[in-house]
C-alpha cells in the first residue's frame, strides 16, 4: 500500500539538526477543535502564548478552533473574556469562547449577557479549577442564564456528576472530559438527551468512537485537543482510522460544529 502521506523537511536552528516530518495526509483534517487554551497554566511545564498555539495548530491537521485565554479561567473572569475578544480579532482561524467565575454567580449574568452582545456563543465552565459542584447555587443559575441565551456550554469534570444536574433542561453541551472508562454512562445519559456531545480527546479505546457512534450517532462528537497541553497527532490518526464511514468522520471533524454555529 502506497503511504498518503507526504515529507516535509524542517531544521532546527537551535542544534543545526535537520527533521523529517509527515505532512497529515487529508483524511487526518480536522475542520473544528473546540478545546484550545493559550495562557499560563500552572499544572503545565510552561506557559503557551497565543503565537506558539497558533503555530502549533499551523503546523497540524487543524483548520479552525475554538480558544481562550486562560486568565478567564485562573484570575479574572472580565479581564479574561476582554483579552480573548481582544486577541483573537485578528485571529481568523480562532473562534473567540467565554467564561464565567464560577464563584460570583451573580457577577456570572452580567459576564454573560456581555459575552452574547459580543456574538460569543459558547461558554466554558472551569468546574474543578474553581471547585464548583453541580449542586451548587451558582452553578445552576449560571446554566440557567447561559440557557436563555441559547449558548452552548463545554463542560469540564466527570459527565457522571455533572451531567445528571445538566439533564432534563434542553441544554446544549459538550463534556469536555469523557474519558472511556466513563462511556457507559455517558451513553445512558445521551440517550435521553439529545444536546449531549463530548469531545474525542479521551476516548482512547480501539472501538471508543465506535462506540458512540453505534449508539447514539456520530452528531454526538466533535473534535477537541486541549491544544496546547495535549498532543494533536495521536487524536487526529485515532479518528482517521476509527472503524465508521466517511460521513460519520466528516461530521466529527467539523460538520457537527458547524451546526451549533448555525
Amino acid at each position: 500500500m502506497t503511504p498518503d502521506t507526504t515529507h516535509d523537511t524542517t531544521q532546527d536552528l537551535t542544534y543545526g539538526m535537520t527533521y523529517e516530518w509527515l505532512t497529515p495526509s487529508p483524511a487526518e483534517r480536522v475542520r473544528w477543535d473546540v478545546d484550545v487554551l493559550y495562557g499560563p497554566w500552572p499544572r503545565h511545564h510552561r506557559d503557551a502564548d497565543l503565537a506558539e498555539v497558533r503555530a502549533r495548530l499551523a503546523r497540524s491537521p487543524v483548520e479552525r478552533a475554538l480558544a481562550l485565554s486562560t486568565r478567564g479561567a485562573l484570575f479574572d473572569a472580565e479581564s479574561g473574556n476582554a483579552a480573548t475578544l481582544r486577541d483573537l480579532a485578528d485571529c481568523p482561524e480562532l473562534l473567540p469562547v467565554g467564561t464565567v467565575d464560577l464563584r460570583d454567580a451573580w457577577g456570572a449574568e452580567e459576564r454573560i449577557e456581555g459575552l452574547y452582545a459580543a456574538g460569543v456563543r459558547f461558554l466554558r465552565l472551569f468546574t474543578v479549577e474553581q471547585g464548583a459542584e453541580p449542586d451548587f447555587p451558582g452553578y445552576r443559575h449560571v446554566v440557567d442564564v447561559a440557557q436563555t441565551r441559547g449558548m452552548v456550554l463545554l463542560q469540564d469534570g466527570d459527565p457522571r456528576r455533572f451531567g445528571p444536574a445538566l439533564a432534563g433542561r434542553g441544554a446544549r453541551v459538550i463534556f469536555l472530559d469523557l474519558h472511556t472508562y466513563l462511556l457507559g454512562d455517558f451513553l445512558l445519559l445521551a440517550r435521553h438527551e439529545p444536546g449531549f456531545m463530548a469531545t474525542t480527546r479521551l476516548l482512547s479505546a480501539p472501538d471508543s468512537i465506535e462506540r458512540v457512534v453505534g449508539a447514539v450517532g456520530a452528531h454526538r462528537l466533535v473534535f477537541g485537543s486541549r491544544t496546547p497541553f495535549t498532543d494533536i497527532s495521536p487524536q487526529t490518526l485515532r479518528l482517521r482510522y476509527a472503524r465508521i464511514g466517511a460521513a460519520e468522520r466528516e461530521a466529527i471533524a467539523g460538520r457537527n460544529v458547524e451546526e451549533l454555529l448555525s
